[in-house]
């Protein structure tokens, strides 16, 4: 049995030296090296999406953008300077990493006077001057800049830094900073169109409260006046509109049967113009004829001293009302009206078969302070039809381009008075001929109002017993 010691290898003096790696070894390396920068910039851009369809705080958004832009390059800093949708310079959205680094730069940007004006991110000399600033606040770094853009909208700018030294990017790195500016444009883009949803919806709701408020001034029902039918309807071609038609006794003390037997006003207007601002105005009318009809003043002394009391908002406003009033009487079947430029009723005489103009002359509400309004006069007998109406109805467009037009709408009541219709199946055809013309797929450009007064064909008149001889 050998004595002797095991011989033992010699340990190299540099270890390592025997273990060179291969070819094979470095190219894995290399690609596992890609591989995991790939893995990190595809979650990079995970994260950046998954932020801009889930976010809806834009501030959130954009505080990641420098991060996500430098860590894709392997860059130590990264600034965002967006505009807002006049152009105006974003200063509460500036962002940039590292922070501490950038605070006098972003002092500076946000303290640019011409950043203010509307109109700034879309200046190219505007824009030339901020890439001059950022580069003189950091003169030794090296730094790449693009543009922010949507809908070929200029949105802002991004830029990185390599605060070391010079900065050389391929021409992938360039893409993905590109897609990173890309992506930004569309969360900016996305904010602008929410905004404005926002805002339309509420400009809708403030439209739908107007057009219940104006829904709740017209009259819900007509009145029961003796001896007459009533029917009226407004199809309002907005939301709030400015039409205006009402029933109101000129004794509203009486009650009852003697409420029914005395003397209504009968009114119909239209303030020029749509939407909410009409629709202010009608009810401010509304309630200033309300309180003159108390006065028991005749209709044209009733005007006067309307466009006297309106004159002055009317002007300020730069709008003017078309007015037509009259008062019936039950008892004598007397009806006395006056016209402030409005579109003449149109009365169906039973007797005669025919269609006649109610009219008397007179100044639109509001056009001048002392303008003076006619007086008209007529007795209504049994089976006449009474149609005031407003010029949407006339003016309403036709499927092949022409109007309704005061004649068709003459015509359309001939045809219908003759059938011996009640006021609401008069009132009823003669909106579903308009429909029919306009076409139900289309909305109406105006307000378009009716109101129809039929006296009764069965009235009896009131017989007098002959003297004794």
């Amino acid at each position: 049995m050998s004595t002797k010691p095991p011989r033992s290898h010699p340990t190299p003096a540099f270890p390592g030296l025997n273990q060179v790696p291969s070819a094979s070894d470095s190219l894995r390396e290399l690609l596992d090296s890609l591989s995991a920068e790939q893995r990190s910039n595809q979650e990079l851009f995970v994260s950046l999406g998954f932020a801009l369809r889930s976010f809806t705080n834009l501030h959130r958004f954009l505080e990641l953008v420098p991060v996500v832009a430098s860590r894709l390059v392997g860059v130590e800093g990264a600034l965002l300077v967006p505009f807002q949708a006049d152009g105006r310079l974003w200063r509460d959205q500036l962002q940039a990493v590292p922070f501490d680094q950038f605070q006098e730069l972003l002092r500076q940007l946000a303290s640019l006077e011409a950043g203010m004006s509307e109109g700034f991110g879309a200046d190219q000399a505007q824009l030339l001057a901020i890439d001059r600033l950022v580069q003189r606040h950091f003169a030794k770094a090296g730094i790449f800049s693009t543009s922010i853009v949507s809908r070929g909208i200029q949105r802002g700018r991004l830029y990185i830094f390599n605060l070391q030294g010079s900065l050389v990017l391929s021409d992938v790195y360039r893409r993905h900073l590109q897609l990173v500016a890309d992506l930004t444009g569309v969360a900016i883009e996305n904010d602008l169109i929410l905004q404005e949803v926002r805002r339309h919806e509420r400009v809708d709701r403030q439209l739908s409260i107007g057009g219940e408020i104006q829904a709740q001034l017209l009259p819900d029902h007509c009145p029961v006046i003796e001896g007459v039918e009533l029917a009226a309807c407004c199809r309002p071609a907005f939301e709030v509109g400015g039409d205006y038609y009402d029933f109101m006794p000129t004794r509203p003390e009486l009650l009852g049967k003697r409420r029914e037997k005395g003397r209504w006003a009968l009114v119909i207007g239209d303030v020029m113009g749509k939407g909410i601002p009409a629709g202010l105005l009608m009810t401010m009318l509304r309630g200033m004829l309300r309180a003159e009809i108390l006065s028991g003043l005749p209709p044209d002394r009733i005007l006067h001293d309307l466009n006297q009391l309106a004159h002055e908002d009317l002007a300020h406003s730069h709008r003017f009302v078309t007015l037509f009033y009259s008062e019936y009487d039950p008892k004598t079947r007397r009806l006395r009206y006056a016209n402030a430029a409005h579109n003449p009723p149109l009365l169906w005489r039973a007797n005669q078969r025919s269609v006649s103009r109610l009219d008397s002359p007179g100044l639109l509400i509001g056009l001048q302070s002392e303008a003076q309004y006619g007086c008209g006069s007529i007795t209504l007998e049994p089976g006449d039809t009474l149609l005031y109406y407003t010029d949407g109805v006339t003016e309403a467009p036709g499927i092949a381009g022409d109007r309704f037009d005061e004649i068709r709408l003459i015509r359309t009541l001939e045809e219908t008075c003759k059938s011996g219709l009640g006021a609401q199946a008069i009132l009823d055809h003669l909106f579903t001929r308009l429909d029919r013309f306009v076409g139900l797929d289309h909305q109406l450009e105006d307000d378009a109002s009716m109101v129809l007064l039929k006296v009764n064909e069965d009235l009896i008149l009131p017989s007098f017993n002959a003297s004794p001889s």
